[in-house]
Order: C-alpha cells, then structure tokens, then sequence
C-alpha cells in the first residue's frame, strides 16, 4: 500500500483525504459504511518512510509471535478490531480534528498489548544508547512494553493540555494497547506463554 502512495506524487494528499478516517467527519454523519471503509483503510496509509519503517519494526518484532499464538484468521481479526478500537479512542479525545488519521499504530499497539499478556517474560533486544556508546540489552517485554505504554500515556495526556505534540496520534496508541490487552484472551486463549 506504501508503494501505490509513492506512486500516486501530488495526487497523495486528495487520496488521504479521501480514504482516511478524519474525526469530524465521522461524528458529524455517524458510523456509516464509507466511514467503516475509511476506518479499514486508514490502518493501511502511512505519513512517510520513517512513519512505515517504524510500523513495520514493531509488527515484524511482535506480530509473528502474537499471529502463531492466534493463528492466522484470529489474528487478522484481532488486528483489525484493535485498529477500529484504536481509531474511535482518538476519534473521542480530538473529536473536531480536521487532520486525516493514518497509520498502523494503533492496530499495532493491540498487538504488543496481546505480546505483554502472551510472553512478559520474553526478551526484547534493545538498542540503549550510553554516551557515546550503543549497546544492544535485551530488556523483558514487560519492562520494554510497559515503558513504552507510559511514553504514549505521558505524551497523550500532555497533549490534551498543551497540545504539545502535533501529527502523533497517542491516544490511538493508547487505545490500540488497551484494546488488545482486553481482547487477547478470546482471540489467543487465557494461559500465558512463559519465557
């Protein structure tokens, strides 16, 4: 999907706005069909690289774990719901936003949400930078996910205030991982995997 936006050059912006979920427009005509259709497909559209390169770290560091505790049909619904959970938790705290919502976060936080309850004890190699030095860590997921939670919490709430943070759609992240912390035990089943 990244690649047919490249292709698209000036034509981009018109596609987004005509296929991304914008907020005031879902509150002022309701959950309609094309607004479904547009809560599909904003999951699938990205800002830039470093907006789908960042996306697609996070999927390819969890999401193979999550889908093969699933499985595949599971996980494609899960992901989904989370997206559309994600979607609406913005939606609510900016309701009048004019600005099209895009991105992958927001299922993706459903995912790492599901990885925290699946596999806490899991290792997450992280890049830690150390002055003028990088070392590779590997941090529990519970520590690295659990941070990462408070970051978005921190920021979100900050921006509720300030509007501190223009373009980043925290609550959406925070919605995702909440939505996916609710919902992993009916899409992977209550025991957890223990590492």
């Amino acid at each position: 999907m990244f690649g047919f936006e490249l292709s698209l050059g000036r034509d981009l912006d018109y596609f987004i706005i005509t296929h991304a979920v914008i907020p005031s427009q879902l509150v002022e005509v309701g959950l309609t069909l094309e607004q479904l259709v547009r809560l599909t497909t904003t999951m699938f559209l990205h800002g830039g690289w470093l907006h789908v390169l960042s996306n697609m770290l996070y999927l390819w560091i969890f999401g193979d774990n999550v889908e093969d505790r699933m499985g595949h049909f599971n996980y494609l619904v899960f992901y989904l719901i989370s997206g559309y959970l994600a979607s609406l938790v913005h939606i609510f705290v900016d309701p009048v936003s004019n600005s099209p919502l895009i991105g992958a976060s927001g299922a993706i936080a459903g995912i790492l949400g599901a990885y925290l309850l699946l596999y806490p004890r899991a290792r997450v190699l992280t890049l830690v930078f150390i002055v003028f030095f990088i070392q590779i860590i590997p941090i529990p997921a519970v520590i690295f996910l659990g941070l990462w939670f408070f970051l978005q919490l921190m920021s979100g709430t900050a921006g509720l205030s300030a509007q501190a943070v223009q373009g980043v759609a925290f609550w959406a992240h925070i919605g995702g991982f909440v939505a996916g912390v609710a919902l992993v035990k009916f899409f992977a089943g209550g025991e957890r995997v223990r590492y």
